[in-house]
């Protein structure tokens, strides 16, 4: 058999099913229903009504976190692709970014939180002529923001990003004397004047950070807060009112819980930070019971 079907240019398996197959030519998924599609475009039109910029790939993981909440079924990537093109829901897709010549073959992302944290700034333009600038702190595996600073004006001064990071090191560490002595984590920026200044590279080495400068005119080295700034300006503060600085001040704070409590990112298999931080925290537990129970045995 094997020789025919390599003279004839077909597979075996497709013979072998061919021959097995009944004689009204149906195969094994006659009796399967397909699924009502109504429910699930229900549920997605729900979740992404506020979250207009959201694609099939992050409306599924917020409809998944639903259904597993409530218990139900939870629904695979392509069957949401699929519906959502139905409806016609599928975001255009984004055009191709231009490469520079500059070769980038390091890695900013870590395996394991309080290795490295990076940060990067914003100006958000409001319609009343002012400008709201922002400066963030990430932590570079878990992608929460662990701290931030905004203000009215342009420009980056070094205070706010001084005062960022020692509420950075107070949130993670429980307050600045608590970090280990040992322990040298990682501060990645840019070349801003507040970040290269000398009394924050101070501050930053007495709390226990290293400071570390992208090259010039490399912004692909700092990728993971520069994508974040996309991602922020793309999901919240296009359907933000910018009315004047202060609204746009008030809104910050719920626009950035949302990121850190909700937010599906791909590389945290589509948890957010913090939902990708609790499922650490509950593996690091199981793995010390499971260590005390054969230290028992």
């Amino acid at each position: 058999m094997k020789s025919v079907c390599r003279a004839l240019g077909v597979a075996r398996s497709h013979v072998h099913e061919r021959h097995h197959r009944s004689e009204d030519g149906r195969d094994a998924r006659k009796g399967r229903t397909p699924a009502s599609d109504a429910q699930l475009l229900a549920q997605i039109r729900e979740q992404i009504a506020d979250l207009p910029s959201y694609g099939y790939r992050r409306a599924c993981a917020l409809v998944n976190r639903q259904r597993s909440a409530q218990g139900e079924e939870r629904v695979n990537p392509k069957r949401a692709y699929r519906v959502m093109a139905q409806a016609g829901l599928l975001l255009p897709k984004a055009p191709r970014r231009r490469h520079g010549s500059r070769k980038h073959e390091g890695r900013v992302a870590v395996g394991r939180s309080e290795l490295r944290w990076c940060s990067d700034g914003l100006e958000i333009k409001c319609d009343s002529g002012e400008t709201v600038t922002a400066t963030v702190s990430k932590d570079c595996c878990d992608r929460e923001v662990i701290a931030w600073r905004a203000w009215e004006g342009k420009g980056l001064p070094g205070e706010p990003v001084r005062e960022m990071l020692i509420e950075a090191v107070e949130k993670r560490f429980g307050s600045v004397e608590a970090v280990p002595p040992d322990h040298w984590l990682e501060f990645l920026s840019d070349n801003g004047s507040a970040y290269i200044a000398a009394d924050t590279r101070g501050v930053a080495r007495s709390l226990g950070l290293k400071p570390i400068n992208t090259p010039v005119c490399s912004p692909q080295s700092n990728g993971m807060a520069e994508s974040f700034v996309n991602t922020f300006k793309r999901d919240y503060v296009a359907r933000m009112d910018l009315s004047d600085a202060a609204t746009v001040l008030a809104q910050l704070p719920a626009a950035f819980e949302h990121f850190n409590e909700v937010h599906p990112h791909s590389s945290l298999k589509m948890r957010s930070p913090r939902e990708f931080r609790r499922h650490q925290a509950a593996q690091a537990r199981r793995s010390t019971v499971k260590d005390a129970a054969l230290r028992c045995e």
